[in-house]
C-alpha cells in the first residue's frame, strides 16, 4: 500500500459529507415533529388575559377582628364567563375556602348580570373578608384540567 496514494485519492470525501448532510437533516426534521406531536410546540392555550383589580375598604370591626368588602373589578381585557371564575384563599366573612364568584354577583353601575353572565371591562363584585384575607382570583376551564390565577392579595393585617 503506497501511502502518497491515499493522500492524493479523495474519492470517499463526497459520498461522507453527503451522509453525514442526510443524518443530520432527518435528526432535525425527526425533532420539528417531535415536538409537535408531543405537545411541545405552539399550543392554543384558553386562558384568557385579562386584569383584575383588587380593592379593599375596612367597613369595621367586631372583637377585635378588622372586616370590610374587597371589591374585584375587571379592569381590561377578554370577556370571561363568570361561571369560570373563582375567588379562593382564606380570610372570607362567608366561606372559608373558596366563593364560586357567578350569576347575578358581576354589577357594572348597580346592574346585576343574569344567568351565565359575561364579565367584562368595567364590572365588579365584592366580597366580604377579614382584614387578614389572602385571595387570588382564578379562572378554571370549563373542563377544570387548566387553571390560571389572574390575580392575588393578602390583606393589610396578613
Amino acid at each position: 500500500m503506497d501511502i502518497k496514494q491515499l493522500f492524493q485519492d479523495d474519492d470517499a470525501v463526497s459520498p461522507v459529507i453527503g451522509v453525514i448532510l442526510m443524518v443530520a437533516i432527518t435528526v432535525i426534521l425527526a425533532a420539528v415533529i417531535a415536538s409537535f406531536v408531543l405537545g411541545m410546540g405552539p399550543s392554543n392555550d384558553p386562558t384568557p388575559t385579562a386584569t383584575i383589580g383588587m380593592n379593599y375598604e375596612q367597613t369595621g370591626s367586631s372583637g377585635g377582628t378588622e372586616y370590610g368588602l374587597l371589591t374585584l373589578s375587571h379592569e381590561s381585557g377578554e370577556t370571561i364567563d363568570a361561571s369560570n371564575l373563582y375567588v379562593r384563599g382564606s380570610g372570607f366573612s362567608t366561606s372559608p375556602t373558596e366563593t364560586h364568584i357567578t350569576e347575578g354577583s358581576w354589577t357594572q353601575g348597580g346592574t346585576f348580570f343574569g344567568p351565565n353572565s359575561e364579565v367584562k371591562s368595567g364590572q365588579s363584585v365584592d366580597v366580604g373578608v377579614e382584614s387578614t384575607y389572602d385571595v387570588s382570583v382564578v379562572w378554571e376551564s370549563p373542563e377544570g384540567d387548566t387553571s390560571s390565577t389572574l390575580n392575588e392579595q393578602t390583606g393589610p393585617d396578613a
